[in-house]
């Protein structure tokens, strides 16, 4: 079996693969023909099917299938061109077809509750604890998406994404006096919580009802205000600022945030989000495209992305 990472141009490919899109159109002549997007664990790639024959039997979304095919290059991106498919019946491990994290996953739990122990402020780590420690939801959180295919869409890239992003806003609290290192390492670590929701499990990783009408920003503000209502006592105001660096932390209105940043920690979650979200759609591409000095446009970027060597 070729696995997405290793196939080059003019490669004869058979293997499995999990197909996470499928959509018939039409050519200019009328014709039919089917466009999908084909994952393994290594990556995904874009496949046409231009002839429908006896060779291409029924599959579905989400399916593992069993492909033939040939690789080219169509404006600068790796593509396959399917001649047999058919739906898988046994014979592999779905394990295989899902991405996960390049990071040791046990090193990411250890500093997710190294992180939470740094918290001094006791409402907040108390909540943290609440949210965190509940055996479901840290299931879920350790081996959730962080995106459907944006940046972090794999196995594990919830907790990956999370880590980072608190990790870089630590290092900007420490930069400001003013800043509330308590509520930056909270509002980090919860920034994305409601994506438990919004994106279903592996291996669909699509929207949910709730992710389509809501949004992860909302529903992570439920979540804080459902763990508050749980502890006696629990301070309003934290409560509120809490909501707020989760409901901002997309910045402006243009990005979806129903609030723009209003206080310094939401500003430091936004950037440390923005920059880590930015900087990993770039990574992907330098992972997943040739040598070449220039590996491809990313469509929202907006711009040919470059690899550098010295």
């Amino acid at each position: 079996m070729t696995q997405i990472s290793d196939m080059k141009p003019q490669d004869n490919i058979k293997g499995y693969y999990l197909c996470k899109f499928k959509q018939i159109l039409k050519n200019k002549n009328g014709k039919d023909y089917c466009t999908i997007r084909l994952q393994d664990r290594t990556g995904a790639i874009d496949a046409k099917i231009w002839s429908f024959h006896s060779c291409i039997l029924p599959f579905e979304v989400d399916d593992i299938v069993e492909v033939e095919g040939e690789t080219l290059l169509y404006q600068e991106n790796l593509q396959l061109n399917v001649t047999k498919i058919q739906k898988a019946e046994g014979g592999y491990d779905l394990k295989n077809f899902i991405p996960h994290t390049k990071k040791d996953v046990n090193v990411l739990e250890a500093e997710l509750l190294e992180l939470i122990e740094k918290v001094q402020e006791p409402s907040i780590k108390q909540l943290l604890e609440t949210i965190f420690l509940d055996e479901k939801t840290y299931d879920d959180f350790i081996v959730h998406s962080a995106g459907k295919s944006v940046h972090h869409g794999y196995l594990n890239g919830l907790l990956e994404h999370t880590i980072t992003v608190t990790k870089l806003g630590l290092a900007m609290a420490d930069l400001y006096e003013n800043a509330q290192k308590d509520l930056v390492i909270a509002g980090c670590l919860l920034h994305d919580i409601g994506k438990l929701r919004e994106l279903t499990t592996f291996p669909r990783n699509d929207y949910s009802d709730e992710g389509q009408l809501i949004g992860h920003l909302v529903i992570g503000a439920e979540i804080i205000h459902d763990a508050a209502s749980q502890i006696e006592g629990f301070p309003a105001e934290i409560e509120m600022l809490l909501k707020h660096v989760v409901i901002a932390h997309h910045g402006e209105y243009e990005y979806a945030s129903p609030k723009r940043p209003k206080c310094i920690e939401a500003m430091i979650v936004h950037l440390a989000d923005f920059s880590d979200s930015r900087l990993k759609m770039i990574d992907e591409l330098l992972e997943t495209s040739s040598e070449e000095p220039y590996v491809g446009y990313h469509k929202l970027l907006g711009r040919n992305i470059r690899r550098v060597t010295l």
